[in-house]
């Protein structure tokens, strides 16, 4: 591993560490436009939740306008905005399942048809009755589904794009101004307010202020000061409805850091230190208006209670032995989409093949053609609906190889990925051959923008969907993708172990993976070239030195945050295209986090005054900046701006002309993009990468962390080292953070593992 040496020694800085379940200030001020904004909650680096996460894992800026995305009008409609209306729909549809059933079923017991039946969930807290251990099921039998194999092939139906979510009635929005006004917040909030709080939010702020905490990037702290000039003496931390907001917002707060649950002395011990005087009161009041959900988990590696013995009342049987069990609180939109996940993995794993005749011979012809990993990959497709496996870069090949192999046999197929680099990438494997419908992201296909839409029936008009970059996957989008597949239609679910999970809540491909309900193929092709053997380390826990004749993978040692930026302006700009070849365009500074001294704030400033100078005539850009347009969680399309009207900011993506409306604009959807957070970077490769860790950033350092940064250039690496020994300790000790999770309990509970 060569190095270039930069003068003097190391200097490792420290950031201040925050408490993530900090006690509301008793004398907290009245929320404050520097303080709080429709997009900003007032930090950079960290997330307050009641489990801490990285801040590129759980950026609240990301979050905040995926959440904002499709508000806007515009000429033309978005990708998010498509994706935003897929998503309500798909939410109605389960509301309306739900709404039709009486009784309560307990979390992890049987489900009738799809799993959003669940939602009359457990109330034991509001009750106080006691726990009860859930039994062990037997296989479920799924509900009956439409059978597509005898369709006519006929073109495949494609929802139109609709607008997102309509703006919130002008009179709601003055009335909630009013009552901002009043509490001494800011007015700029009464739009968010409204549309958060629908009919009535003026009343309904009025009649309890701590509803502003449903405001993306208001804080308990701030809230509280708006209730104390709404309410004066009545204002208290005991007060009911400041415990029920604060629960909310906490499951707000830890579904940002992936959970979709919390166990409940968790976040009894987060509100005690929120002020909440009585926690448990507060979950019963949120339980009971409906805001939150209870549910009782067993834990499956506990051994069970010895049963009680028999009495003389009973005839000689003795009660049956009782499983310990957590118990749980989440949001009930999450507890939906893992509950509705797991039931529909259940109906296809207990579905039969759409054709077991000609197709299952001639798949099994192509395995004998096939070789390694791919040819045990196309047995598997050939005898189960649902298949996991696992790779790194290299490894990509293999389910796309055999998709090509499925659609040569006149299958139906489609090869999903995460973004766009990730479909390109995808369509060259497939060869210019195969038809545009082949391929699509992960939005675009729930959209319906992409892929071959669905048939007659409403289902995918595929017989076979492999998804790559499967850990990004989250519990909203992986259940509506299992809602959309027929019976019959094999799911192929691919992608690196090893990289950060998903932005949204969940840990969908780990959980299915860990439940050992279907055949998992992990591949023997190994990532070739310095870069490939570093990463690959890495994977392992160990940073190794490598090789690098051709200057592959660089090392630059910085002292401070100031020569960090220095050294990736240099690097960029002269050192890379010089040595190596790759245009400064082709090559992605990757850093922790958006903020702190060299985050992707400092970095774009000084890297569009290097490549780029110009006043930022559009709204802080100019013709030429590279910038990155967020999508949704996680989610970013790189492009280049061309220009604005008044319409809103032209860029041009992947060759393609967006247009971005200027509301979105000024929420932030369009920033800077030289330089990027690893989440964003995750299922994008670029030629060349410089990843920057400077010393103040070493607490957000972990192994899934480096691992991606580090994966992301193809022919050349550079890393910008200011982190010091934090940096191996990092890739040897610091695993992912640990996520709550229901999913792989829930599949278990239905599918016997394999």
């Amino acid at each position: 591993m060569s190095t270039e040496s930069a003068a003097a020694e190391n200097e490792s800085g420290a950031r201040p560490d925050t408490d993530p379940a900090a006690a509301a200030s008793a004398e907290a001020e009245p929320v404050s436009a520097d303080d709080a904004g429709a997009g900003s909650t007032g930090t950079d680096d960290t997330e307050e939740s009641a489990v801490a996460a990285p801040p590129d894992e759980t950026d609240e800026d990301d979050a905040e306008a995926a959440s904002e995305d499709g508000a806007a009008k515009g000429a033309e409609v978005s990708e998010a905005e498509a994706e935003l209306a897929a998503q309500r729909e798909f939410r109605e549809r389960i509301a309306e399942r739900k709404a039709a059933k009486e009784a309560p079923i307990d979390a992890g017991t049987k489900l009738s048809g799809t799993a959003a039946d669940l939602l009359a969930a457990v109330r034991a807290v509001e009750s106080g009755e006691k726990p009860v251990a859930a039994p062990v099921l037997a296989r479920t039998e799924p509900e009956p589904r439409r059978d597509t194999s005898a369709a006519s092939p006929a073109e495949p139906v494609r929802r139109p794009q609709a607008v997102g979510q309509a703006s919130p009635d002008p009179e709601a929005v003055t009335a909630v101004r009013a009552v901002l006004v009043e509490g001494g917040a800011p007015d700029s909030l009464a739009a968010a307010t409204a549309a958060a709080l629908g009919e009535g939010a003026g009343d309904e702020l009025r009649a309890d202020p701590w509803q502003l905490l449903r405001v993306s990037g208001v804080r308990p702290e701030q809230a509280d000061g708006f209730a104390r000039a709404l309410l004066g003496a009545e204002c208290g931390p005991d007060d009911e409805r400041r415990g029920r907001a604060v629960t909310v917002w906490l499951l707000e707060q830890a579904a940002d850091a992936g959970h979709t649950a919390l166990d409940l002395p968790v976040l009894a011990d987060a509100l005690g230190k929120r002020g909440v005087p009585d926690p448990e009161e507060a979950v019963q009041s949120a339980v009971a208006e409906g805001d939150a959900l209870i549910f009782h988990d067993p834990l499956e590696d506990a051994p069970a209670a010895a049963p009680a013995p028999a009495t003389d009342e009973e005839d000689g049987e003795e009660e049956e032995a009782e499983r310990p069990v957590r118990v749980l609180v989440g949001l009930e939109r999450y507890a939906l989409a893992e509950e509705s996940l797991a039931d529909g993995l259940a109906r296809l794993l207990n579905a039969t093949p759409k054709d077991e005749g000609s197709a299952t011979a001639g798949l099994e012809e192509a395995a004998g053609a096939a070789r390694g990993t791919t040819a045990e990959l196309i047995r598997a497709i050939a005898a189960h609906r649902l298949v996991l496996h696992t790779g790194g870069e290299a490894a990509r090949a293999e389910p796309v190889a055999a998709a090509a192999a499925a659609g040569g046999l006149g299958l139906r197929v489609c090869v999903a990925a995460h973004g766009a680099d990730g479909r390109r990438r995808a369509a060259e494997l497939l060869g210019p051959d195969a038809p545009e419908t082949a391929t699509a992201t992960v939005a675009g296909l729930l959209a319906q923008a992409e892929g071959p839409g669905l048939d007659r029936d409403g289902a995918f008009a595929l017989d076979l969907l492999v998804v790559l970059d499967a850990p990004q996957l989250d519990v909203g989008d992986a259940a509506m993708l299992v809602e959309l597949l027929a019976d019959g239609t094999c799911l192929v679910l691919s992608g690196d172990p090893g990289t950060l999970w998903s932005a949204g809540p969940g840990r969908v491909f780990a959980d299915v993976a860990a439940a050992e309900i279907c055949p998992r193929i992990t591949s023997r092709t190994p990532d070739f070239g310095p870069i490939g053997e570093l990463v690959s380390g890495i994977g392992i826990g160990e940073l190794n030195q490598v090789e690098a004749p051709g200057k592959e993978v660089v090392i630059v040692p910085v002292r401070d945050p100031a020569e960090a930026i220095h050294r990736t302006v240099q690097l960029v700009a002269d050192s890379v295209p010089r040595a190596i070849g790759v245009p400064a365009e082709q090559t992605q500074v990757i850093t922790p986090g958006h903020g702190g001294a060299a985050g992707t704030r400092a970095l774009n400033v000084a890297l569009k005054e290097r490549l780029n100078p110009g006043p930022g005539q559009f709204g802080g850009f100019d013709p030429g900046d590279r910038v990155v347009y967020v999508t949704g969680r996680g989610r970013i399309r790189p492009g280049v701006v061309v220009g604005a009207d008044a319409e809103g900011l032209r860029i041009e993506c992947d060759g393609s002309p967006v247009l971005v409306p200027k509301e979105q604009v000024e929420q932030g959807a369009v920033r800077h993009g030289w330089a990027v957070t690893g989440h964003q970077a995750v299922g994008v490769r670029w030629p060349a990468a410089v990843v920057v860790l400077p010393g103040d950033a070493t607490q957000a350092l972990s192994r899934p962390w480096v691992y991606t940064a580090f994966g992301r250039g193809e022919r050349h690496l550079s890393v910008v080292q200011g982190a010091d020994a934090a940096l191996p300790r990092a890739v040897a000790e610091v695993p992912a953070k640990p996520r709550t999770t229901r999913l792989r309990s829930l599949v278990r509970s239905q599918v016997p593992a394999s």
